[in-house]
Formats: C-alpha cells, structure tokens, sequence
C-alpha cells in the first residue's frame, strides 16, 4: 500500500469515528429533546390549572368586591340614619333642657308667691290671734 492509499484509510477511520460520535451525539441531544419536550408538557398541564385556578379566584373576587361595595352601599345609608337620629337626640336634649329651665324658673317664681302667700298667711293669723286676744281682754 502506498501512501496515499494510507492516507485515505486514516481519513477514513477518522471519518467512521465521527460519523459514530456524530450519530451518539445526535442520539443524546434527541433523547434530551423528548426530555424537554415531556417536561414543558408537564408544565403547559399545570399552567392550564394555575390559569383556571387564577380565573376562578378573579371571579371570586370580583364578586366579593362587588358584595363589599353592595354592603358599603347599605352602610351609607344606615350611616345617614345614624347620623340624622344623633340630630334629632341632640335636638331632644336641648328641648328637655330648655323645658327644665322652663320648669326651674316657673317653679322659682312660684317659691316667691308661695313664701309672700305664706308671709301673709302668718301675718293674717297674727292680726286674728291678736285681735281675738284684744276681744277677749
């Protein structure tokens, strides 16, 4: 054989060895793909669940947000009703203080007449005790 005949059975070998290291490679990368492959369909699975789950819990709060603005509604108006009822107890209260003025005043006035009548009671009796004592005498 000459040389150039074992030149080209190197080349040859170098490129059988290749082509086997090609091939393992190719085999590798393929089973690593079906790998991937497997694993983002796993993922894709639970994306699909995380999505519906994400769905329904928006839904849910959505419909507690619209509840809580429904009840807040409500509370408005019975904040109102609150709020016009401490009016109307404040309005209460200074009518009962102004008839307990009232009533302190007229009953004051009155503890004046009562004291004169009285007076004059104790007086009408002296003058009657008196003149009954000069009847007598």
């Amino acid at each position: 054989m000459s040389l150039a005949g074992i030149s080209l059975l190197i080349i040859a070998i170098a490129f059988a060895f290749i082509a086997i290291f090609v091939v393992k490679t190719l085999k590798a990368a393929s089973s690593t793909m079906t790998s991937v492959s497997q694993t983002l369909e796993k993922v894709e699975g639970q994306m699909q669940g995380i999505t519906t789950e994400s769905e329904s819990l928006l839904k849910k709060t959505n419909h507690i947000a619209s509840d809580i603005e429904t009840k807040t509604k409500t509370l408005d108006g019975l904040m109102d009703a609150l709020d016009n009822v401490g009016t109307t107890v404040g309005h209460v209260n200074q009518s009962i203080q102004g008839v307990s003025e009232s009533v302190a005043h007229a009953s004051h006035e009155r503890d004046e007449k009562v004291t004169k009548a009285l007076r004059w009671g104790d007086a009408a009796i002296e003058l009657y005790l008196k003149w009954k004592r000069k009847k007598v005498q």
